[in-house]
């Protein structure tokens, strides 16, 4: 069967949506510090559901619920250093679980969130932690080798805000040899930190398979693409939000949603959305590039 390389050589591949919303529209209560993580713990099954609604609405690619699974999180919740391991490992057995239940070539992508995701105190979308390069490798590589070894499909190093955090994230997809997407949460032309994505894209690494922008405003996508497409050389990435405010202080978005998918013809390859976006929206997105 095809690899997901293979497939990005001849036409553009569908991409999940937010998995929180899709939880949160199942009624589960995701106001808690790992967020969709704990119900690897508390409810796996939901996750599980969460991801086949994806895959059913026709998404090829789903991002496991490890975008804010951590050692550290997991320990500040009481559970052990081998817990922390099994519910890891899990998020990615979870999304395969999903894929054998519907036909087709599925791909699951593990998803590695910020440092600030483990803060949960919104530094996320900021960067800049105070922490050198080394210190953010030494945070990342334990929970990346860990996912590894479940065999994921590709990494999703995703909404990361700065150029050092990417430079970590990097070496250690390097050293353990799974592909691996690269996507910047950005504001116009720039990271989240304020570094021109020009510097942001020109990735030096062989395991990246595409660079580019998730998390973001759906109208930051058409120009974040154009420069991803010139520097780096590799397929584009895009899953922006689905538009709105988000109100950090009430944890609710603000403003109706303005999911627009006219931004593919920007020229991204892995395409799909972020906060704020559905299955319905995915199945527009899957029916716009059949």
């Amino acid at each position: 069967m095809d690899s997901l390389i293979e497939a990005l050589k001849r036409r553009p591949v569908v991409l999940d949506g937010g998995l929180s919303n899709e939880l949160a529209a199942a009624g589960h209560d995701l106001s808690d510090a790992l967020w969709s993580a704990r119900l690897l713990h508390d409810d796996p099954s939901a996750i599980t559901a969460a991801h086949l609604a994806y895959f059913r609405a026709g998404a090829e690619v789903v991002i496991t619920a490890s975008y804010q699974a951590t050692f550290e999180g997991f320990a500040a919740r009481g559970h052990s250093k081998g817990e922390a391991v099994a519910l890891l490992k899990r998020s990615v057995a979870l999304a395969r679980e999903a894929a054998s239940e519907v036909d087709g070539r599925r791909w699951v992508a593990a998803s590695v969130g910020p440092y600030g995701a483990m803060l949960a105190d919104g530094s996320e979308y900021r960067g800049r932690y105070g922490l050198s390069v080394d210190e953010l490798e030494r945070f990342h590589r334990p929970r990346m080798e860990t996912l590894a070894e479940e065999h994921p499909d590709v990494f999703a190093l995703e909404t990361i805000p700065d150029i050092d955090e990417a430079e970590a994230l990097l070496r250690i997809a390097d050293d353990i040899g799974i592909p691996a997407w690269l996507s910047y949460s950005v504001k116009g032309t720039s990271t989240n930190a304020g570094q021109p994505l020009e510097h942001a894209f020109a990735v030096d690494s062989g395991t990246v398979i595409a660079t580019g922008v998730n998390c973001c405003e759906p109208g930051d996508v058409a120009a974040a693409v154009g420069i991803a497409t010139q520097v780096s050389g590799k397929p584009v990435v895009a899953y922006p939000n689905g538009g709105g405010e988000w109100d950090g202080a009430t944890n609710v978005w603000r403003g109706d949603p303005t999911f627009d998918v006219s931004w593919i013809e920007a020229g991204a390859r892995l395409i799909g959305g972020c906060c704020r976006v559905g299955p319905a929206e995915i199945a527009k997105l899957a029916a716009a590039v059949a």
